[in-house]
């Protein structure tokens, strides 16, 4: 196994959220993995809620972050490629990421071809979960206009209205967590088991947002893999061009 070929994949950091008074040093904890995996990092896939909140306005951007955006830019100037997939917290990613660290910003599922397999990757938020008022927040959240009247708000409300919303929702899945509710019940599940009824040739389905460890066969081919998150798990998964793994950082 060659030099620089393994292809990793991380989700859910909600790097700022002001729960979990550990932010910075998760964040230092994320820095740290990235050193680790510099040396033999192909690609990077942040697939989604790296951040608790992020709103780019067209001059400003969330302060803080320094640690994890430097190291992200210094990966890329290394010559590691890096995908950013927008999650349900961190949807309002715009220019400044992809021009300031050189990343691929993803907004939609993304079907790619790794060594020889085929990998549908995606944060997972809306895909499977058709309730009303879901796709109704969603819709909002997604849609243009709504952005540039918030957009409108001056920065510094903007980024607290924000981090309030960030916040209740992360109280919110506190209260009432969400364990894994079996096969017939999980919408990621039941939304890849139907992909792949039209799209048989993919070999591994890669999600996050739903923060559980999960390594599932679908079939005699297809793989589905939740990769946990960086609250409470500190997972990832990695590819060496053969194998696909998760993993939990130890330090």
């Amino acid at each position: 196994m060659g030099i620089k070929d393994k292809i990793y994949f991380v989700s859910d950091v909600h790097l700022g959220s002001s729960v979990f008074n550990d932010s910075r040093e998760r964040e230092k904890r994320l820095v740290r993995w990235m050193d680790s995996i510099r040396e033999e990092a192909k690609a990077l896939y942040l697939l989604g809620d790296i951040f608790d909140f992020w709103f780019e306005y067209k001059a400003v951007a969330p302060q803080g972050f320094t640690r994890f955006l430097g190291k992200l830019a210094e990966l890329s100037d290394s010559g590691v490629e890096i995908h950013y997939f927008i999650g349900n917290h961190d949807i309002w990613i715009y220019d400044y990421l992809p021009e300031e660290i050189g990343l691929t910003l993803h907004k939609s599922p993304f079907v790619t071809k790794l060594a020889d397999k085929t990998f549908y990757l995606a944060h997972g938020d809306g895909l499977g979960d058709y309730s009303r008022s879901f796709q109704l927040i969603r819709g909002i959240f997604h849609n243009q206009f709504c952005q540039i009247l918030f957009r409108a708000i001056h920065p510094d409300l903007g980024v607290k209205i924000g981090n309030t919303w960030a916040k209740h929702s992360r109280l919110k899945e506190q209260k009432y967590p969400k364990p894994f509710l079996g096969e017939e019940k999980e919408d990621l599940i039941i939304y890849s088991k139907s992909y792949i009824q039209t799209h048989p040739e993919i070999d591994y389905l890669i999600f996050g947002h739903r923060h559980i460890l999960l390594d599932k066969m679908l079939n005699s081919k297809s793989r589905i893999m939740i990769i946990g998150d960086w609250l409470q798990l500190f997972t990832y998964a990695v590819f060496d061009g053969k194998e696909l793994t998760l993993n939990h950082f130890e330090e």
